[in-house]
């Protein structure tokens, strides 16, 4: 019975040990093992698997550690029957399960949702994208081996007593105290200001930053501004609040400022890499936009979410380092540069503010994983997060010195938006052309690309823009990619 768990061949790639306990775990849950005889000896069960004994052993050793097995002096391991019959059968009382009523019809849960969420209108990735040949994807990073392994470093060293013991407990409504000096001393220097503990709040991600702060400022008929186009999903968190949205037009210097802002609430803006057509917005503009946030009384929700990601020039400050009234509410991430599937982020606001976001949070989860921000803190104080941030630049500044000039020979009826960074480019097809039509063209050709007309607050969007996403494609392959853009757009063009 055991042999057709170990029929399909172990992964070289992947921790012995690991596959092994997973796989003789699944064979006793599946009752595969007889509870009265032993398991194979481990010289046996070695050779049949071809491995060498002392893994098994290991293996032996932890099942036993966790209850799976228990050692029988001179006859070898046997699984705990006790405990394995605990974990397969809850057995429910006769008398009860007759109590239990028939089922009836299926619950229509629409009468029941106070709100719905799953209509809205989001960008739309697929899962495979990594398939495709030419994945010009945003939002995803291409994997860096170095920080890879500096991470795993820095899990397995929060994960030691002298660490441990500040993150195994409840920390209620805290953060982590070493992570929020790390951000205080190392990140936020680099966007031109500083802050205190308390100003600070640690979130999941960037995104939940915003969705935390839409809680607390947004409500049925407020007003808010944001970029048109714009950050699709921090459109949808105002919207779910009930929040009446304001566009306002980018250009090549980012938001255009003016008395349109009259009336705001909050203004939300992207201005490192403006999201999605990854200008930066001009030093004029911002203090534009902080002279009319004080002239009309709103506040500004800044994410910087790229902020690293500047090739031409010095690094821009970020709006909140000219704040002097505390109008800024500053958003950041620590995993999109890093690892976007990491999830953590950070708030710097005034203590009042981040005061009531923190007691938000602890209803929502309390807090964010405390192993993670030990980690985080870890990977920050030993420098691997600068470091991997000059790789990442290095390697995104090629990329997109090769998609800029790519671009421009390859594709010249299109029309770039010009850039000083971040990770995206936004093109404009020739006039009259449908940017759905050509990502579904492109798709079956091994070509990723995403259409822009979603990020679009105005009703009667423009359809022939595209955003370009080079991240996690290899450098290698853009200019084929393009290439082959190119050869579609001449194709599709009416």
């Amino acid at each position: 019975m055991l042999e057709r768990f170990f029929a399909a061949p172990l992964d070289p790639a992947k921790r012995l040990q690991q596959q092994i306990q997973e796989r003789l775990v699944e064979a006793i849950l599946a009752g595969a093992l007889p509870f009265h005889e032993p398991l194979p000896a481990t010289r046996v069960m070695a050779q049949r698997i071809r491995v060498s004994r002392n893994t098994v052993t290991l293996v032996y050793e932890r099942l036993a550690e966790d209850g799976y097995l228990k050692s029988v002096n001179r006859r070898g391991y046997f699984i705990d029957e006790r405990y394995v019959r605990e974990q397969l059968h809850i057995k429910v009382d006769d008398r009860a399960r007759n109590l239990i009523p028939a089922a009836a019809s299926s619950i229509d849960f629409r009468h029941r949702l106070r709100r719905s969420f799953s209509g809205q209108q989001n960008i739309v990735k697929p899962a495979d994208w990594h398939e495709f040949p030419y994945p010009f994807i945003y939002g995803q990073t291409a994997p860096d081996r170095t920080s890879l392994s500096r991470w795993r470093d820095c899990v397995r060293i929060a994960g030691t007593t002298l660490h441990s013991r500040d993150w195994m407990a409840d920390h209620i409504d805290a953060d982590d105290a070493m992570l929020v000096e790390q951000i205080i001393r190392r990140i936020l220097p680099q966007r031109g200001f500083r802050t205190e503990p308390e100003n600070l709040l640690i979130t999941v991600g960037a995104q939940n930053a915003l969705y935390l702060v839409a809680v607390l400022l947004c409500g049925p008929g407020t007003r808010v501004d944001m970029e048109d186009p714009g950050y699709v999903d921090a459109r949808n968190i105002f919207l779910s609040h009930g929040a009446v949205l304001h566009g306002h037009a980018v250009d090549g210097n980012g938001l255009c400022v003016t008395e349109a802002l009259a009336g705001a609430g909050l203004v939300y803006v992207t201005p490192g890499h403006q999201s999605p057509t990854s200008v930066t917005m001009t030093m004029d503009r911002r203090m534009s936009l902080l002279s009319a946030a004080e002239r009309h009384d709103f506040l500004i929700l800044e994410d910087d979410y790229e902020h690293e990601l500047n090739f031409v020039g010095p690094q821009r400050p970020a709006l909140k380092s000219f704040d002097q009234n505390g109008r800024v509410i500053h958003v950041g991430s620590l995993s999109k540069p890093l690892f976007p599937g990491l999830r953590l982020g950070f708030i710097v606001a005034e203590q009042p503010l981040i005061t009531e976001l923190r007691a938000l949070r602890r209803l929502m989860y309390r807090h964010t994983s405390t192993l993670d921000q030990r980690a985080m803190a870890i990977f920050l104080a030993e420098g691997h997060f600068d470091a991997h941030i000059r790789r990442q630049r290095a390697s995104l500044s090629k990329k997109w010195q090769t998609v800029m000039s790519a671009t421009a020979r390859l594709l010249p009826e299109c029309d770039v938006t010009m850039t000083t960074g971040g990770s995206a480019i936004w093109l404009t097809l020739p006039k009259g052309m449908s940017a759905a039509d050509v990502a579904e063209r492109a798709a079956a050709a091994g070509l990723l690309v995403e259409p822009g007309d979603v990020h679009y607050l105005r009703p009667d969007p423009p359809r022939n823009r595209l955003r370009l996403g080079f991240a996690a494609i290899p450098l290698e392959a853009i200019e084929p990619g393009l290439k082959l853009l190119a050869e579609i757009v001449r194709e599709l063009r009416p």
